[in-house]
C-alpha cells in the first residue's frame, strides 16, 4: 500500500476515535442552554490614560524593529514587532497606513516573521506592519477581572503610539489567525470604522456555538485559565459574552471589508513532514470551522457587509496553509490600505 494511502487510513481511524471522544465529553459537559440572545456591538471604548510609552527599541534588520512598550492597560511591558515601510527613511514627513497582525493563542509577537515570509512580502510595501504580543491565551479582550486589558492596549495605546512615534495614519487593516482572527473580528466590530479591512484565518466566529464553548472551556482549563475571568460567567454575564461575539455583531462590520478563510480539515502534502499527532490535532481543530465560517459570511452579506471567503481543501490548522492565505490576501490588503490613505 502506498505510504500516502497508509497515512490517510491511519489518520482517518484516529480522527474518528478522537472525534467520538470529544462528542461524548461534549454531551456530558456542555449545556446548550447557555447560549444567549444576540445583542448589538458595544461601541468604541474611550481613550486610555495616555501613559503608555516605548521604553526600548531593538533593530532586528534594516527595516524591522522590536519595541518594548510599557502598558498601563496590560500592567506590564509588552513586546511589539514592526516592519517599516520601504519609504520610511526617504519620506521623513510622510505618514503611512498600518496592517496589524495578531497571533494565535499559544504563540507570541514573533510568530508571523518566524513562520511566514511576511518580511519579504513587505519588501515593496508602503505601509507599516505591526505585530503586537497579545498574551498567551489573552483572548484579545479587556478581562472582566480588570487586568489584563488587551483590547485597550491594542486599539488605544498601541494605535496612539504608532501615530505619534511611527507616523501611522488612519488607514488601517487587521488580520489574524485562530484566536488572533477572533481578536481581529472583535476589534473591527467593537471599534467600528477603525479598520478598512479585516481578515480572519481559521478562527472561531460564534461564541454561541456549543462546539466553540466546549473548545474554550477545554483550552482554558488546560492552560490554567478560568474563562469567567475573561468575559464573566456565560449565563450571568451573557451581555458581555455577546458584546465579544463576532456573530452577534454583524451590522457593526458595515463599512469594513471582511475576509474569512478556513481549511476542510483534510491533511494534504503540506502536512506530510509533520508528526501524525500534530496533523491529527490540526485536522480536528479545523474540521468544524468551514460550516460556521460560511454561516457567518452569509449573515454578514445579509447585513450589507462586503465579505469574501476561502474554504480550501486540503487544509489543517497549521502554518503552511496560513502562509498561503497571507499571500492570497496581500494584494487586497495593499489595495485597501492605499485606498484608505487617499480618503
Amino acid at each position: 500500500m502506498p505510504s500516502a494511502v497508509r497515512f490517510s487510513a491511519g489518520f482517518a481511524r484516529r480522527a474518528r476515535s478522537l472525534l467520538l471522544t470529544i462528542l461524548v465529553v461534549f454531551i456530558v459537559l456542555i449545556d446548550a442552554g447557555t447560549a444567549a440572545p444576540a445583542i448589538g456591538a458595544s461601541g468604541v471604548r474611550g481613550p486610555g490614560d495616555g501613559k503608555a510609552r516605548i521604553t526600548a527599541v531593538k533593530e532586528i534588520s534594516e527595516r524591522m524593529r522590536d519595541l518594548t512598550i510599557s502598558s498601563p492597560a496590560v500592567g506590564r511591558s509588552v513586546p511589539v514587532r514592526v516592519i517599516l515601510p520601504r519609504k520610511w527613511f526617504t519620506q521623513t514627513k510622510a505618514t503611512f497606513p498600518v496592517l496589524y497582525m495578531l497571533h494565535g493563542g499559544d504563540d507570541n509577537y514573533t510568530s508571523w516573521t518566524r513562520e511566514t515570509d511576511i518580511e519579504k512580502l513587505a519588501d515593496k510595501s508602503d505601509f507599516l506592519v505591526v505585530m503586537p504580543d497579545g498574551g498567551r491565551y489573552g483572548y484579545y479582550s479587556d478581562w472582566s477581572i480588570g487586568n489584563p486589558r488587551w483590547e485597550t492596549f491594542h486599539t488605544t495605546e498601541l494605535v496612539q503610539l504608532m501615530e505619534s512615534e511611527y507616523r501611522a495614519n488612519a488607514s488601517r487593516a487587521i488580520a489574524g489567525l485562530s484566536m488572533g482572527g477572533f481578536g481581529a473580528l472583535n476589534y473591527a466590530a467593537r471599534h467600528r470604522g477603525m479598520f478598512n479591512y479585516v481578515a480572519a484565518m481559521s478562527s472561531y466566529v460564534d461564541l454561541n456555538d456549543p462546539t466553540v464553548r466546549f473548545t474554550l472551556l477545554l483550552g482554558a482549563n488546560r492552560d490554567g485559565i478560568d474563562i469567567r475571568d475573561v468575559w464573566g460567567d456565560p449565563r450571568k454575564n451573557s451581555d458581555n459574552w455577546q458584546s465579544h461575539n463576532p456573530a452577534a455583531m454583524t451590522e457593526a462590520f458595515r463599512g469594513t471589508r471582511v475576509h474569512l478563510s478556513a481549511g476542510s480539515g483534510r491533511p494534504g502534502p503540506s502536512d506530510m513532514n509533520r508528526t501524525l499527532d500534530a496533523v491529527l490535532v490540526g485536522a480536528v481543530a479545523e474540521t468544524a470551522l468551514p460550516e460556521s465560517v460560511m454561516k457567518f459570511a452569509s449573515s454578514l452579506r445579509r447585513a450589507g457587509v462586503k465579505t469574501t471567503t476561502h474554504i480550501y481543501d486540503p487544509g489543517t490548522h497549521s502554518w503552511r496553509y496560513w502562509e498561503n492565505e497571507l499571500h492570497r490576501i496581500w494584494p487586497t490588503v495593499t489595495a485597501m490600505l492605499t485606498e484608505g490613505a487617499r480618503q
